[in-house]
């Protein structure tokens, strides 16, 4: 377990269940589905950890019935007095443990809110960003139904909305590579994934030092059959959204005027080249947007912390 482990970071509908996917089939390393937890027990542990009220607290977090394991898979692996991180990798080291497999990784796209909390944690992780043309992640999100579990107030409403989010993280995760540099980040891109799957993936195993086997990019069943949509994204990944042919003009000019400068930093195609151009409307709603999240992590922050946060989440059965 000396192994860093490897986070795949990309803005939702990105492809990084795709990548996920793919790399989860190495021998080298086990990559389960999306986390959730890291942020609130970062919170409430800030270290060191005391172990007994780590592990009470873990009975609560739903993600480990999710992914097989319980409290018991964790407990043995969790040293009294851990760091935050330490603790908090145990759970991913016993799923790692349980699946066979050496080294563990994690791919939540919501921690593309908290890259400063990942780096802190995990300082030797290693970061792959996959990064897709904003304007297609926008229809495949916003196409999503309405009662969708990834649909709430919090997220983008409107093709606009998706820019602001879109520029706001893959610019954090920008930023995070040039800090912990190109031993540590790697950056790709959904279209290449998609069209030259063999090469990338390679390039992601060189990175990140893990076996490769041609194996890996078949087609076939996925370990999570409760998840069909899973094994779709395997066998048509190439089946993806095209925004210039699927978006109505006025939200690719609503997108565009938002993240313009990066789409074209980026190298994607632009419908108005005008948008190439920085502008104050723009940086405006950048700005508020990023305002209304730090005061969203800051009330959910106070909430994790609060002595009613085990209220709210009784423990589970079987954990």
């Amino acid at each position: 377990m000396s192994s860093p482990p490897l986070l795949i970071l990309g803005v939702r509908r990105s492809g990084t269940t795709l990548l996920r996917l793919i790399l989860d089939r190495s021998t080298g390393i086990a990559i389960p589905d999306e986390s959730h937890f890291i942020p609130q027990l970062a919170r409430r542990h800030p270290g060191p950890v005391d172990r007994e009220t780590f592990l009470e607290d873990l009975r609560r977090v739903r993600t480990l019935a999710r992914w097989g394991i319980t409290v018991a898979d964790v407990a043995p692996l969790v040293e009294p007095g851990s760091d935050t991180g330490a603790a908090i990798a145990a759970v991913f080291r016993a799923y790692a443990a349980k699946a066979g497999k050496p080294r563990w990784g994690d791919k939540t796209p919501a921690y593309m809110r908290y890259l400063p909390l990942l780096d802190r944690l995990f300082p030797d992780a290693l970061y792959v960003h996959l990064i897709r043309d904003g304007r297609d992640c926008a229809l495949s999100f916003l196409g999503m139904p309405d009662d969708a579990p990834t649909r709430t107030w919090a997220h983008p409403q409107d093709a606009a909305g998706f820019a602001r989010q879109w520029v706001t993280e893959i610019r954090a995760a920008r930023n995070l590579g040039n800090h912990v540099g190109q031993q540590r980040y790697l950056e790709i891109r959904y279209e290449d994934l998609v069209a030259n799957s063999e090469q990338v993936v390679r390039s992601v195993c060189d990175f990140a030092s893990l076996p490769f086997d041609p194996s890996m990019l078949e087609q076939g069943d996925v370990e999570l059959a409760a998840k069909p949509h899973h094994r779709r994204l395997l066998e048509a990944p190439s089946k993806r959204r095209d925004w210039s042919v699927e978006m109505s003009a006025a939200d690719a000019e609503s997108f565009e005027l938002v993240a313009g400068p990066l789409l074209a930093e980026l190298g994607y195609p632009l419908s108005n080249r005008n948008a190439r151009r920085r502008n104050r409307r723009a940086a405006a709603s950048l700005a508020w947007y990023r305002a209304r999240i730090a005061a969203w992590k800051t009330v959910a922050a106070l909430n994790q912390r609060s002595p009613l946060w085990r209220r709210r989440h009784p423990p589970l059965d079987g954990l």
